[in-house]
């Protein structure tokens, strides 16, 4: 499919109700912490995007045994010791895959080759160069720092690391998950802005839902040689995902829910459900989801945030932005140029050509409300660019977006499920 028209949502009385795949951020992670323990372990995910199973097909390069069914995946873990040593792997575009992945073959040792689509070839992966200052010797085979490379590992030498958390904070938590595979404690320290972020807190949840006795001192944090994992453990939808219908409820004045969504979430994108909360929808626990209620709200106000820590959902409310009342700046969000694309640049590249004024001054992406026209907009390779700028088409019914199908990355059924929304 080369383009999607988006029609306008269908009016309806009863709320919307949808599910969505397993959260990729929680299932990559405990994949990578069921590899590397000394268990059985199954996951309870039910659906899951195309990164989740480019992930598991690294570790059955890796001779690592997952055995899947319609609602679970089973790995049997390898105790820190990566069966075959001199594999070759490519994490696609991928990029937990990519991070965690690297940073244990690293910490486990071997010899690796490591490839990766073309989008990920243009991703820096800065962690590379502090592997190398541990010991790992990395062979470079087109641009230093960057996919694709060779790994040479005889495991990790150093029990001591540092990372700048303003430049990812997939290193840190790769450091951690891979700290779990070895017989001593590895000590992290995190400098930064966002040493206290929602995606290092879930990291840490994870450990301690996998048994993996972990210390935390204000921004160092230890950890220990892991036990036995649990036998099962059940994943999170992903509530990334999720919000794209969340936000119908303000911008429709819908009710909206998604099933399996739990108030508790571990994943920080529960904080753009109290941006809507702030503009009036009412939040609703149920017994097989959470209701996003926007009944009662009559248009909204322009948003005013710093985002740094739930920055996927930048686009998210760049799509909501122009149906508001005031204009939206978004802060926070420098690093979201160096993801699946430079996601400020198509944001604004995107809403220009819909005739909406937005600009970024290299500290706040300021969006206006404006008239909102037809248009033909890129996606450009990221999923999140796609998914978020479809509601701009459910409102106007003109919008029509290119190479949808990138979205298979974390959401395959995300515009089928759009269509039996739409008139």
């Amino acid at each position: 499919m080369e383009s999607i028209l988006i029609h306008k949502l269908k009016p309806t009385s009863d709320p919307i109700v949808v599910s969505v795949p397993a959260s990729k951020s929680l299932m990559n992670r405990a994949l990578v912490l069921a590899a590397l323990s000394k268990g059985r372990v199954k996951l309870i995910c039910g659906s899951y995007g195309e990164d989740t199973r480019t992930l598991i097909s690294c570790l059955q390069s890796l001779g690592i045994r997952t055995e899947t069914a319609e609602d679970s995946v089973t790995v049997f873990g390898c105790g820190g010791r990566i069966p075959n040593q001199t594999a070759e792997i490519n994490v696609q575009s991928a990029g937990t895959a990519a991070r965690f992945l690297t940073v244990a073959l690293a910490f486990c040792g071997g010899d690796y080759l490591l490839t990766s689509s073309e989008q990920m070839e243009k991703r820096p992966m800065e962690v590379l160069s502090l592997l190398e200052e541990s010991g790992v010797r990395i062979e470079y085979l087109k641009q230093a720092g960057h996919f694709p490379f060779r790994l040479h590992s005889a495991g990790i030498q150093t029990d001591r690391f540092t990372i700048d958390t303003d430049k990812s904070t997939q290193y840190a938590s790769g450091i951690l998950i891979a700290a779990t595979a070895l017989s001593r404690p590895i000590t992290l320290t995190l400098s930064g802005n966002r040493t206290q972020g929602s995606y290092i807190g879930m990291t840490l949840e994870l450990l301690a839902a996998f048994g993996v006795p972990y210390q935390k001192n204000g921004n160092t944090i230890t950890v220990f040689p892991a036990p036995a994992p649990p036998s099962e453990y059940e994943i999170e939808p992903d509530l990334s995902g999720a919000c794209y219908f969340y936000a119908l409820s303000l911008l429709f004045s819908e009710k909206v829910l998604v099933r399996r969504v739990k108030p508790d979430t571990l994943q920080g994108d529960f904080r753009f459900l109290r941006l809507l909360e702030k503009k009036g929808v009412k939040l609703i626990p149920l017994n097989d989801g959470l209701l996003a209620d926007g009944s009662n709200t009559n248009g909204f106000s322009g948003f005013d945030e710093n985002v740094q820590d739930y920055s996927d959902q930048t686009m998210t409310i760049a799509a909501l932005a122009p149906f508001a009342d005031s204009p939206t700046r978004l802060r926070g969000i420098d690093h979201i140029r160096f993801q699946e694309c430079d996601r400020i640049r198509a944001i604004c590249e995107n809403l220009t050509r819909l005739g909406v004024p937005a600009e970024w001054d290299g500290q706040t992406l300021t969006i206006r409300p404006s008239t909102v026209n037809g248009g033909t907009l890129k996606s450009y390779g990221d999923h999140r660019i796609a998914m978020a700028f479809s509601l701009i088409g459910l409102k106007t019914g003109n919008v029509t977006i290119l190479d949808p199908l990138c979205c298979k990355k974390t959401f395959d059924r995300y515009f089928d499920i759009l269509q039996t929304l739409t008139e």
